[in-house]
């Protein structure tokens, strides 16, 4: 192992690389895009195959990405080439490892910018109760001063974090930033359901119409939902793994991140169906004609402002709330995201960690400021091509290499590393064929759905 000096960091306890490697997964997918896709595909029904995708597809490539990391001790491209002693294909492990790189450095790049957006309503809802109107109309409006502003400040909150290394920095932050968010959670949903029409949108989102449980397009709404809710192909699971003890019980902890990351979901879908449905009751229009959703995706910064609005200074003070629980959110992964590059460059080239992080994220941030100057022509391109096609492709190569390129008795011996009755249990037995059959159908299928 190139990385076996003991100089390289690990997480300090369990719990901080729990909350870590869960706010790593947990971003606005969850907080946004899951209610969304709740909101489109039949509440209920969506949310119950949801979580049955998530321990078919998404649980078990987790362990796959974490356990290639935690075996290489390194970043992506060298975790990647520790898997084979072949020359050949340590040479394809050292370019899958770059591809999958390439995923968090472009979805970071417009990651982001709406992170950016985030802040300024977050400031545009303080200013709001100040009544500051000509701030809180700049802050809320959309051009292209305000989205630099935000955005900057965005990457500079983000590299602050990330130059803290590990410990100090990285599972710091995520062990006071995760419980926020819960805190948080729990706060809105209590006051979203004293209001009038909230317990409609609780059974529309709890009780399954088992007629659309079978819909073909739920189901792949669903297991791509799951799939990008831990961040599969993302890079961090995987440099989070390599922080990761070998003493640990890897598939246990991989399921404490999943449960983690699916109860924001959940916890997520909890407040927002119910503030729909509450912003309906006061006459904002949320859903068309034929049923599908408007705007769905600007939900977060239309239709619950306009809720919060409606509801007087108690829905301003809220505002702030929401708003900053969705700033922790999205933080907890891009810290998760520069992580990736920032690993590479400092152990390829013995680099200090501080500077680092700052030229890397102001070389990625440069990349952020091209896109806000062609917004339109741009942003959505840089989304498809990050989401659908990069990070997707990514999880396919991890799960081809982890399933056919990582020898069997090696793979087994990284996961008995802690949990020593690993093929005794049924998951040992399950898992290795799983991997090498299963997972690379499901991915395909995922990217054949986003072409769909």
């Amino acid at each position: 192992m190139n990385q076996s000096d003991q100089s390289r960091e690990s997480f300090g306890s369990r719990l901080g690389f729990i909350l870590a490697a869960a706010g790593a997964a947990v971003g606005l997918g969850n907080i946004w895009g899951f209610p969304t896709q709740a909101a489109s595909n039949g509440g209920g029904a969506f949310l119950l195959v949801y979580l049955v995708m998530i321990l078919v597809v998404a649980f078990p490539m987790l362990v796959v990405e974490m356990a290639i990391g935690r075996h290489g001790q390194a970043n992506p491209v060298d975790s990647m080439k520790s898997l084979t002693s072949h020359p050949v294909g340590k040479h394809i492990g050292g370019l899958v490892g770059w591809v999958g790189l390439s995923v968090p450095s472009a979805v970071l790049a417009f990651y982001s910018i709406v992170g950016g957006w985030l802040i300024c309503f977050l400031f545009g809802a303080v200013t709001d109760i100040l009544g500051m109107d000509t701030a809180t109309a700049w802050l809320k409006g959309f051009s292209v001063e305000r989205n630099l502003f935000g955005t900057i400040l965005f990457y500079v909150l983000t590299v602050l974090i990330v130059q803290g290394g590990v410990k100090q920095g990285i599972e710091k932050w995520s062990t006071r930033l995760m419980p926020a968010l819960f805190v948080l959670f729990g706060v809105l949903f209590i006051y979203i359901m004293l209001q009038d029409g909230a317990v409609e949108g609780l059974k529309h989102y709890l009780i399954p119409d088992f007629s659309k449980v079978m819909d073909r397009k739920l189901i792949l709404a669903a297991m791509g939902q799951g799939f990008f809710s831990l961040t599969i192909g993302g890079c961090s699971m995987l440099i989070y793994g390599s922080y990761l003890s070998k003493k640990e019980n890897l598939p246990k902890m991989a399921m404490n991140v999943t449960l983690v990351d699916t109860a924001v979901a959940f916890i997520a879908g909890l407040v927002v169906m119910p503030a729909m449905f509450v912003a309906m009751q006061k006459g904002v229009q949320i859903y068309a004609e034929d049923g599908s959703l408007l705007s769905s995706d600007t939900l977060v910064f239309t239709v619950l402002p306009l809720m919060f609005d409606s509801l007087g200074l108690f829905g301003q003070l809220f505002a702030i709330v929401f708003f900053l629980l969705l700033v922790i959110a999205a933080l907890t992964s891009s810290i998760s995201m520069l992580e990736c590059p920032v690993a590479l460059v400092s152990e390829r080239f013995k680099t200090k960690r501080t500077p680092t992080s700052w030229v890397l994220g102001a070389l990625i941030a440069a990349f952020s400021v091209v896109i806000v100057y062609n917004f339109g022509a741009m942003f959505g391109l840089v989304v498809t091509v990050a989401t659908q096609y990069l990070q997707p492709t990514a999880a396919l190569m991890f799960c081809l290499f982890g399933g056919w390129v990582w020898h069997r008795h090696s793979k087994v011996k990284e996961l008995e590393l802690g949990f020593p009755e690993f093929q005794q249990s049924w998951f040992g037995k399950v898992w290795p064929l799983y991997v090498k059959f299963v997972c690379p159908v499901l991915v395909a299928t995922v990217i054949w759905a986003s072409f769909g």
